[in-house]
């Protein structure tokens, strides 16, 4: 188990060594675009107000986290996948998960996600994070190449596909840009909200919002996991589905057009400060 400066303990799953974090402000020069390294980091927590846990829940017999890892793995210019987990004895359940599936972790701050991103950023050597929230078990990645090339090609900051249904969307974040929105942000920055700082700071930070096809552009949708309507959701819509994973969003969208009924129950609910549009 290796150890970061401020004392606080950071693991692998697998491979373990000894060797310290390493800093990605050591590095000599810039990298070429093609040269960057892109890393997913997925926070994970138990602790919630609405619904404990909610990674871990069950869609059909695996984890909300195993089926969204599923598809993050897909994507081959995602480099590496590394959970950054709260601390505390509660979370244990990441643990044995990253166990399960051979993938390194690091532990941090519960509130301070930001904190808890860059050092899981800065463990695996990411130049940038490949964002998602860990609740979601449906995302689209149709266009995930066009967003690295454009993000790589316009030398963005931040670059994401606005408008999809909640919890469908991904973000590319610099890692230098989540360092100093956590060095020179407020206290409300330092936490699971991690573009916060950036998207309310447009003048320092180049932000590239990119937007699906019309048909997709339904944040009306909730695929998100935050509170019990929704787990009744995603999983009315594995079932009609028959399990058969990962289940394409225009398919998605389609089926809840097509039952209203399944779309009300967590209709109601506000998509909350989660997004970085209006």
């Amino acid at each position: 188990m290796a150890t970061s400066g401020d004392g606080v303990n950071v693991s692998r799953a697998v491979g373990c060594g000894s060797q310290p974090v390493k800093s990605l402000c050591s590095s000599l020069a810039p990298k070429a675009a093609a040269d960057r390294r892109i890393v997913a980091v997925l926070l994970c927590r138990a602790g919630s107000s609405r619904l404990y846990a909610k990674p871990l829940q069950r869609i059909g017999d695996r984890t909300i986290l195993e089926h969204l890892i599923d598809q993050i793995r897909s994507v081959s210019r995602v480099s590496d996948i590394v959970l950054a987990i709260s601390d505390g004895p509660e979370n244990g359940g990441f643990v044995q998960l990253a166990n399960k599936l051979g993938l390194e972790y690091v532990f941090g701050d519960e509130e301070d996600g930001l904190s808890r991103m860059i050092r899981a950023a800065e463990f695996a050597n990411a130049d940038i994070v490949f964002r998602v929230t860990t609740e979601n078990p449906y995302i689209y990645l149709e266009n995930i190449d066009q967003l690295i090339d454009r993000h790589l090609d316009e030398q963005a900051d931040l670059t994401v596909c606005e408008n999809l249904p909640d919890g469908a969307f991904v973000e590319l974040i610099n890692t230098a840009a989540l360092k100093r929105a956590h060095a020179e942000g407020e206290p409300r920055h330092r936490s699971a909200w991690v573009t916060l700082y950036i998207s309310e700071h447009p003048e320092i930070f180049k932000i590239l919002r990119m937007l699906p096809p019309e048909e997709l552009r339904r944040p009306d949708i909730r695929l998100t996991v935050d509170y019990p309507e929704d787990l009744i959701v995603v999983r009315a819509i594995y079932e009609a589905f028959e399990g058969r994973m990962p289940i394409p969003v225009p398919a998605i969208i389609k089926f809840l057009d097509e039952h209203p009924e399944i779309n009300a129950v967590n209709g109601h609910i506000d998509a909350g400060v989660g997004r970085i549009w209006q």
